[in-house]
């Protein structure tokens, strides 16, 4: 009788072992079930549920059109210590510019690489003043066949805007033109060595190094993701005439999209994939996001909630926040309807227009075809 228990027990294990690997490798039945129970948090629902209950619309401190006047200065004031958003012109433009890895695509007429060199006065120890300068070369794909519509495309955090270039073409081929970015020290841009006194020589590489160099006294190194984007707009409003700009970003390219369209008035319509989420809703480590995304005295000025809102406000403006529902980097779910009604209701007793999508067709960190498709319509 004991054999036959041990038989019995030992078939079961068996059984258990192969229904598991067909069920893990094929994803067949009961895969979808396990897997969405995985993923329920019991506790992240119970934090989701209060701040449901809460009334968020009272995060927003904007009752007009001078409320949203006055944060604009007082961004721009902490950003760059004036009052005005810049405007000077790209250092260098190299027209018919030539990179193989942007060889053969369709529609493009040629390639401008645009420089923009920002200086820096940082003042450390007993205030003495080390001047460095970062780098942003973006690059404006005029195409063949116009539209006479520009797309502003921002990178994120993975690499250049060369990783973009499905998006670019898929633009580019409905005749739109398009000025590509890569974030500050990534891609394209220089990371320079600077000399911090006591704190000694470093390679600035990372985002999360721009902490060693705010002070009270300079200028905020959020100006090094906002202000290649306004140089290069006003270069591009100096030598063309464009009927319209539109921006898009994924990652930390689409937190650039928020805070740069928040600012910039140029641009009519703004789509941020995967960008960011408001502190309250940033339960996952995955979601705490770099040094501009957590940087303290910028969002005393503007909250999360204020900038979608400054993004969107404007007669035939609109501000389009995406998030991959199945997202394996960041901002995975769709915890952001929480907040639509409290923007949306804003945007009534003012003017614009505010969207959230959700993007449940793929299981990666990106702008699916589906959304550039829907982006497209939305425009036009």
């Amino acid at each position: 009788m004991k054999k036959y228990y041990i038989l019995i027990f030992f078939l079961i294990g068996i059984s258990s072992f192969v229904l598991g690997g067909l069920v893990g490798h094929y994803e067949t039945f009961p895969f979808d079930t396990l897997k969405n129970s995985s993923q329920v948090d019991i506790s992240h629902t119970s934090i989701l549920d209060e701040i449901s209950d809460s009334d968020i619309s009272e995060l927003i401190e904007i009752q007009d059109n001078n409320d949203i006047k006055l944060k604009k200065l007082n961004l721009v004031s902490y950003i760059w210590k004036t009052s005005t958003l810049p405007s000077s012109l790209p250092d260098n433009v190299e027209k018919n510019f030539s990179d193989l890895r942007f060889e053969n695509m369709e529609n493009l007429n040629r390639i401008e690489k645009i420089e923009v060199s920002m200086n820096y006065l940082t003042c450390k120890d007993i205030c003495v003043e080390r001047k460095f300068s970062l780098n942003s070369n973006p690059y404006l794909f005029l195409p063949e066949k116009s539209n006479s519509k520009l797309i502003i495309y921002h990178q994120g955090h993975a690499g250049s805007f060369v990783l973009g270039k499905d998006a670019i073409s898929h633009f580019l081929n409905k005749g739109y033109s398009v000025l590509a970015f890569s974030m500050p020290l990534v891609g394209e841009n220089n990371q320079p060595i600077i000399d911090l006194g006591r704190f000694g020589k470093i390679n600035l590489t990372h985002h999360d190094d721009f902490e060693l160099i705010e002070t009270s006294n300079s200028q905020s190194p959020i100006k090094f993701f906002v202000e290649p984007v306004i140089v290069a707009l006003n270069y591009v409003d100096k030598n063309y005439n464009f009927e319209s700009y539109y921006m898009v970003g994924i990652s930390g390219g689409g937190w650039t999209t928020t805070l740069v369209t928040a600012l910039d008035d140029r641009i009519s319509k703004s789509y941020s994939v995967a960008g960011s989420l408001p502190f309250f809703l940033r339960n996952d480590v995955q979601d705490l996001g770099d040094y501009e995304q957590r940087v303290v005295p910028l969002y005393k000025i503007a909250n999360y909630l204020e900038l979608y809102t400054m993004a969107s406000f404007g007669e035939d403006r609109k501000h389009v926040q995406i998030f991959n529902k199945f997202d394996p980097c960041c901002f995975a779910g769709e915890s952001a309807l929480i907040y639509y009604d409290s923007v949306d209701l804003k945007l009534s007793e003012l003017v614009g227009t505010f969207e959230i999508w959700i993007d449940d067709t793929h299981k990666e960190h990106k702008i699916s075809k589906h959304m550039r498709n829907l982006i497209l319509l939305s425009m036009e």
